[in-house]
């Protein structure tokens, strides 16, 4: 099920649009400030934003620019501005899509289709080559190579999509049956635990002390998530 966060300080369009986007079968949470948005964003596998500009708090921008520097899940921008600038900043800053109020429950659900199919699945990473740590940790994605403290190491297949999973979504927690989901074929049917092996033995590769791990870190009772930015 597609998780969407919607964020409006307007109680009736943010109530009407989650109680619609729930009839079409997605799960939704919502936020009436930015700063709500972002603590429900760090906490939960969200799908996609349905993000109004103007708030309380933080600026629909700011948020933006926020999520967008830790992930690429699609914002789709909710307001009541009309100027060409104003809906060319909010792409610049990494929108996906822009919708005017007022607007039919119709047309934005027809726009969340449309950009939750654009998002690949493909683990499209924030970076060709991401540092973390002053260069203990990089990754280069475009050639598939990991490095600790400069020097290459190698990962087996499993333990890459596991890297690039974590990675495109840093903060988030995966479960382990999203991470099978995303490294195994779909008629996978072992036991989720094996999940845990690989990552075992990945942080071996990858931390400094695999016991007190500051990469891939364990969220007890849920599953992983990495744990350091950029």
């Amino acid at each position: 099920m597609k998780t969407i966060l919607v964020v409006d300080d307007e109680s009736m369009i943010r109530e009407s649009v989650s109680s619609y986007l729930e009839k079409q079968g997605y799960q939704v949470f919502s936020a009436e400030t930015g700063r709500e948005a972002l603590r429900i964003f760090e906490s939960e596998q969200i799908s996609l934003l349905v993000l109004d500009l103007m708030l309380p708090d933080l600026s629909g921008e700011e948020i933006c620019k926020t999520v967008r520097s830790q992930s690429r899940v699609p914002i789709i921008m909710l307001t009541a501005k009309t100027m060409e600038d104003d809906m060319l900043n909010g792409l610049d800053l990494g929108a996906d899509d822009y919708i005017t109020k007022p607007f039919s429950l119709k047309n934005l659900y027809a726009r969340v289709r449309a950009v939750l199919r654009r998002a690949s699945d493909d683990l499209e990473p924030l970076a060709e080559k991401i540092f973390w740590n002053d260069g203990d940790l990089a990754v280069d994605y475009d050639r598939k190579e990991v490095y600790k403290k400069g020097r290459a190491i190698a990962v087996t297949p499993i333990e890459w999509k596991i890297l690039m999973a974590l990675t495109k979504y840093p903060q988030k927690v995966f479960t382990r049956e999203n991470l099978i989901e995303l490294v195994f074929d779909l008629d996978f049917s072992g036991y989720d635990r094996v999940i845990d092996t690989h990552v075992k033995n990945l942080r071996k590769k990858i931390e400094d002390d695999p016991k007190n791990p500051v990469y891939i870190c364990t969220v007890h009772g849920m599953g992983y998530k990495f744990g350091s930015r950029v």
